[in-house]
């Protein structure tokens, strides 16, 4: 089973980039290349333990379903995200936060994944989908990362009063 692992460094408080994490509306922003949206169960805002999305996107040319749920919630320092339906055989998609000692905080994201098909799901992971699943994580958390060290993140996150 492949095993990625992403850490990011952003100038922003720790709650901020927890929050920009579980966020639909800018994990949306962030997927534009592949076009995906929410289309069932939370749809915009942020989620939170035990509740589920489901994504639509195209990968590969063609278009996929994928639901998750969040079956780990301990705020701000990690949440978790498991399949319940969807391309892969499974897949779970830990979040760790911590702060630093620059008022900023370190991301860690560490996606595990199991390809449908026996060998051949392990040929493609060795060829092409663990680049690919890669990429776009990268990709996901430099929006991400935009965003939290910009005025930017108050249309993602309403802070309270």
């Amino acid at each position: 089973m492949p095993t990625i692992e992403i850490v990011t460094h952003i100038a922003a408080p720790v709650d901020r980039v927890f929050d920009l994490a579980r966020s639909i509306d800018l994990h949306t922003a962030s997927t534009s290349r592949t076009a995906e949206r929410a289309v069932a169960g939370v749809t915009f805002g942020l989620i939170g333990l035990g509740q589920e999305v489901t994504w639509r996107a195209r990968h590969f040319g063609v278009w996929q379903s994928l639901t998750v749920r969040i079956t780990e919630f301990a705020r701000p320092n990690h949440f978790a995200d498991r399949m319940l339906r969807g391309a892969f055989r499974s897949m779970e998609h830990h979040h760790y936060f911590e702060p630093t000692a620059n008022g900023g905080a370190k991301m860690r994201d560490v996606f595990s994944f199991e390809s449908p098909l026996g060998i051949f799901g392990r040929i493609a992971n060795a060829l092409f989908l663990t680049r690919y699943m890669t990429s776009f994580l990268i990709e996901r958390n430099r929006v991400l990362k935009a965003t939290a060290e910009s005025d930017a993140w108050e249309q993602y996150v309403h802070q309270p009063a």
